[in-house]
């Protein structure tokens, strides 16, 4: 019996490892490509598609809630510049929660609480859908930077503590789509 306790815990252990790292050795694809809009979930947990797809330009923050901080000097910067704002571009966020070990409930209450304040949009990612539908690989550990042009082409995406020339390169690109 304890035998076959072990096997199935083993065998458990396993299988969760795996479908934790499902895009742990999937590149990314290249950029630009096309992308659909996809449903996700709003931080009540109700179903809801991507706001401004195909209308505007959009750029979002797909963020694993294990690196909050992540890009935190870029993210006041485009707070300053507006940069996720205009005629033809606007803005959101994307919590990652399936790439976390804190409560998914308690990270929806603390983002309710500061979206109430600054009435930012953001959505929850429960299962990597984002990730896979729009090929971005593995985005574990990561703060990741999306542009998505109003034709539904991907044309920017970086993981990661943006460098100072990279964050330059940054503004410099999005002005194009403001």
């Amino acid at each position: 019996m304890k035998k076959q306790l072990l096997i199935l815990l083993f065998a458990l252990t396993a299988y969760t490892a795996s479908a934790q790292n499902d895009l742990k050795n999937q590149p990314m694809q290249p950029l630009p490509h096309k992308v659909e809009n996809i449903e996700l979930k709003d931080l009540h947990n109700n179903p809801m598609k991507l706001p401004f797809f195909g209308e505007k330009n959009i750029i979002f923050f797909y963020i694993d809630p294990d690196r909050p901080k992540q890009n935190e000097d870029l993210t006041y910067e485009m707070e300053r510049r507006h940069t996720a704002t205009g005629p033809n571009i606007d803005g959101f966020g994307v919590l990652n929660l399936k790439d976390t070990m804190l409560p998914n409930a308690i990270i929806r209450t603390m983002a309710r609480g500061r979206t109430e304040k600054n009435n930012a949009i953001v959505l929850a990612d429960d299962n990597r859908n984002l990730a896979r539908a729009w090929g971005l690989g593995d985005c574990n550990n990561c703060f990741v930077l999306i542009v998505v042009s109003k034709e539904g082409e991907l044309i920017y995406c970086k993981k990661g503590e943006l460098t100072p020339e990279e964050q330059d390169e940054f503004f410099e690109f999005i002005e194009a789509y403001r």
